[in-house]
């Protein structure tokens, strides 16, 4: 017996509807670190002092492409996304064969800092429409699809409008 798999839906147009890149060293949202309470409330800093500027860089890129778009409004409902992040290769690293970034930062909390920061620009109504993502990738520069020629990340992100 054989089973066959059919995606619920095909939503990838030819373009994503929003589509940006962004460099600079991407930074994993990290743990809060609690400082102690202000007016009755916990007050929480983040860990990684790295987060901060990554999430600059990201806010911008996005910025800048949406503002290239006539008449943008934030992306709502289900949203379909891929996020492929070139990382910094160590020296250590071989250089004649390909290698992969299988350690510290978890892609994983780097997607949160860079959810984050596409929020705070405008892209999305919150990163909480995302439903699905199509590729979430770690890579070393100029090794794999989509890999960057420096450390960044490269954002696509489509709106999900289809009927059952």
């Amino acid at each position: 017996m054989t089973a066959t798999a059919t995606p619920d839906h095909d939503v990838r147009p030819l373009r994503p509807h929003l589509e940006f890149v962004a460099f600079g060293i991407p930074a994993p949202q990290g743990s809060k670190a609690f400082k102690g309470f202000a007016g009755g409330k916990a007050r929480l800093v983040e860990s990684s002092k790295k987060v901060k500027p990554w999430r600059a860089e990201v806010a911008v890129a996005c910025a800048a492409t949406i503002a290239a778009i006539p008449g943008w409004v934030k992306l709502d409902g289900p949203l379909v996304v891929e996020m492929v992040f070139t990382l910094p290769k160590p020296a250590s690293a071989p250089k004649r064969r390909r290698t992969w970034p299988m350690r510290y930062p978890d892609v994983s909390k780097l997607c949160r800092s860079t959810e984050d920061a596409i929020s705070t620009a405008g892209g999305w109504a919150d990163d909480a429409r995302v439903v699905e993502y199509r590729r979430l990738a770690k890579v070393f520069p100029g090794e794999g699809r989509d890999s960057l020629p420096e450390p960044g990340v490269v954002v696509r992100v489509w709106r999900l409008d289809g009927e059952l």
